[in-house]
């Protein structure tokens, strides 16, 4: 018997943030952080974004990190937060597509003669400058922490932190507290990294 459904194409996923070697972003990420990229980039290319924002990070970090799923307010919160999220393609969000996120986070493009030291990752293509700062800040939670790799709940805290980013704004419609669920991701991953 033949399979009769018609082979799609497979497309390029939307690029990284950076370059790819051991000093990319991505190389200090957990591999449960890179998988929760991994996702956000197919979540992207599925919905027919032209970018990955903070709302499809914020879908990935769900579906998933338990850790993050931990730090919700039982499973009535996460259903709401997942129900908007999958609403995102089908109703919901809709308006988003088309346009950039930008939160205001950071600026869209940096005056490399101002911050020589670092890479424009803000205007990395195929993410928006809002998710572009929610990576940047998981990699500095890690770092004030001491550690090399940024966790699934340092990206929560970060994504957290941004109140005009989309995955804030979801968060807000299904009735959770960004600033608590951020401290509580915080506070948990202040007590995951004393046990190790």
């Amino acid at each position: 018997m033949q399979n009769r459904t018609p082979r799609i194409p497979e497309q390029p996923a939307p690029n990284p943030v950076g370059p790819h070697g051991p000093d990319s972003p991505e190389a200090r990420f957990t591999v449960e952080l890179a998988t929760v990229v991994t996702g956000a980039r197919r979540r992207a290319l599925r919905d027919g974004d032209r970018q990955i924002d903070t709302a499809h990070l914020l879908h990935s970090l769900v579906e998933s990190d338990p850790e993050v799923r931990e730090v919700f307010d039982g499973g009535t919160q996460l259903a709401k937060v997942l129900g908007y999220l999958v609403q995102r393609s089908i109703g919901y969000g809709l308006r988003w597509q088309g346009s950039v996120e930008d939160s205001g986070a950071v600026p869209v493009v940096r005056d490399p003669a101002r911050d020589p030291a670092r890479e424009p990752t803000a205007a990395a293509e195929g993410w928006s400058p809002s998710a572009v700062a929610a990576m940047e800040g998981a990699l500095h939670r890690a770092d004030l922490r001491g550690e090399w790799r940024a966790r699934g709940l340092d990206l929560l805290a970060a994504l957290a932190a941004d109140g005009e980013c989309r995955a804030v704004e979801v968060l807000s419609r299904a009735g959770v507290d960004a600033r608590w669920l951020g401290q509580r991701a915080e506070e948990r991953t202040a007590e995951a990294s004393w046990w190790v």
